[in-house]
């Protein structure tokens, strides 16, 4: 089925391997940067996160990230230097750290999600709902036919 189509083999792999993530993500650091906020895509994927749960582990912010457990730890040794998240043991199990925001890191979500709501805007300009609708659906298929 696929034989049929004519493609650009390299365009198709420069979107899969992440050219279109990396070039929202350089987009999204600019404008929180241009905006007086220091949090980087990645720092705002993890603030995302906690703002709809805070005080989970760092393994539910491993799953929802899609990070690895070295990265995250990196991540948040980041984050707390900056003073956005607490890493308290939890009561139930004394070796488990749950992660907690801070003030500084729950004052931050009303300014943050307005700039990434308008960079999202910026990447989504001249694409209709049809297509993202179907750019979504083809992503999902890709991502489950090549998943581990």
């Amino acid at each position: 089925m696929i034989e049929q189509f004519n493609f650009d083999i390299r365009l198709i792999f420069a979107i899969l391997n992440g050219k279109v993530s990396a070039a929202i993500n350089r987009k999204l650091s600019r404008n929180f940067r241009q905006n007086g906020l220091e949090i980087t895509p990645e720092q705002w994927t993890v603030l995302i996160f906690l703002w709809e749960k805070d005080g989970v582990t760092q393994q539910e912010l491993c799953n929802a990230t899609f990070k690895d457990k070295p990265s995250m730890t990196r991540l948040i040794d980041n984050m707390e230097r900056q003073h956005l998240v607490v890493r308290i043991s939890d009561k139930k199990d004394r070796r488990t750290n749950l992660i907690h925001l801070t003030k500084d890191g729950k004052e931050l979500e009303e300014r943050a999600r307005l700039i990434a709501n308008q960079t999202l805007k910026e990447a989504l300009h001249g694409i209709t709902v049809e297509e993202l609708r179907v750019s979504q659906e083809v992503l999902r298929k890709i991502f489950f036919n090549t998943k581990d």
